[in-house]
């Protein structure tokens, strides 16, 4: 018998909070590293910010139980409740569309259940556009986060070990990232969906394959040319294993860019979400689905709009909070575009 997904989600919140406090000391221990973190935050503060408030709402999201005396009544009493559910009362959610803070229906005007306490109106099915929006903060940073670590790791499996071998192995896998270039990358990936299945961890896999090719080029480029450093030939010289070489010589000084291409792929990933949402192949309970929505409410007279602003905005504010801290990773680990710090 399997675990239950909100016991299984939990465990993966624990995990990933075990690994961020590991970095966290790693990087305290760490000169070059500490520095490197402290002048991005001087010069993004308020973007470290935003993002930091992003990961807090999307963990408390991630966090669920089942009350043992339950809250509701009917089948909603044995669901697990996030964190963030707990937040609103139980069964707050009305008959159909809602303004912001009204206190009657949007179309019959019936009168609400919880008068002026949607902040952002309901959205065709009674839901809470509120919680809504927040309850999508997960689903952003599991298609941002996981992926991004999915289409890195293999760009650098793939992109080192070809650089650094050479010969056959390295011509195979410049002929698997041609051809996967000369795809369209948007049909390639409706495809996987489609082969692979819609949930969440295929919806991430898929984006992971078709995102890794540009960051195996540049790894393979830099191995390329960090294998030819001194101080690589003479600790081939000196009977170092290729293994300990790669750990100790080559990897350390790709990590600006492992850095540099998380933050920008990112806000790339998120956006390709919204993109098949679009098309109707998005994730349940995201923005990108939110705003696909919401397309038939424009067209409503009078016009339903707080569901499509409230996705977009938390959507465009996260891509800019992301966007604005990679440019920052740039400027201080990136080399050739590195300066003073202001």
């Amino acid at each position: 018998m399997g675990l239950e997904p909100h016991i299984v989600s939990n465990g993966v919140v624990l995990v990933l909070a075990a690994g961020l406090l590991a970095i966290a000391l790693a990087v305290r221990r760490s000169a070059l590293w500490r520095r490197a973190f402290r002048d991005i935050a001087r010069r993004a503060p308020l973007s470290v910010l935003v993002v930091a408030i992003y990961v807090v709402v999307a963990g408390l999201e991630s966090v669920a139980w089942i009350d043992p005396r339950p809250q509701a009544e009917g089948a909603e009493a044995k669901l697990p409740r996030t964190i963030v559910d707990r937040l609103f009362p139980p069964g707050f959610q009305e008959a159909s569309y809602s303004a912001p803070l009204a206190s009657a229906e949007f179309y019959g005007g019936a009168p609400l259940k919880h008068p002026g306490s949607h902040l952002l109106g309901t959205d065709k099915i009674g839901r809470d556009v509120l919680h809504q929006t927040l309850r999508g903060a997960r689903v952003a940073l599991l298609i941002g986060g996981l992926t991004s670590l999915i289409a890195i790791s293999l760009a650098l499996l793939l992109g080192v070990s070809a650089g650094y071998l050479g010969g056959r192995f390295d011509d195979v896998v410049f002929f698997v990232m041609s051809t996967l270039a000369s795809m369209p990358s948007l049909l390639l990936l409706i495809a996987l969906i489609a082969v692979l299945g819609h949930g969440t961890v295929q919806v991430c896999i898929a984006l992971g394959v078709t995102s890794w090719v540009g960051m195996c080029r540049l790894s393979r480029a830099e191995t390329l040319k960090l294998r030819e450093l001194d101080y690589v030939k003479a600790a081939r010289a000196l009977g170092v294993s290729d293994f300990r070489i790669l750990v100790r010589h080559i990897l350390p000084n790709l990590m600006h860019l492992v850095i540099i291409t998380f933050a920008l792929m990112f806000s790339g990933l998120v956006l390709a979400e919204a993109v098949l949402s679009w098309l109707g192949i998005g994730l349940e309970g995201s923005w990108g689905q939110m705003i696909d929505q919401s397309r038939d409410e424009l067209s409503r007279e009078p016009v339903v709009w707080w569901n499509l602003v409230a996705a977009a905005t938390a959507l465009f504010v996260l891509i800019l909070a992301v966007n604005r801290i990679g440019d920052a990773v740039r400027d201080v680990l990136d080399p050739r575009t590195a300066r003073e710090t202001p």
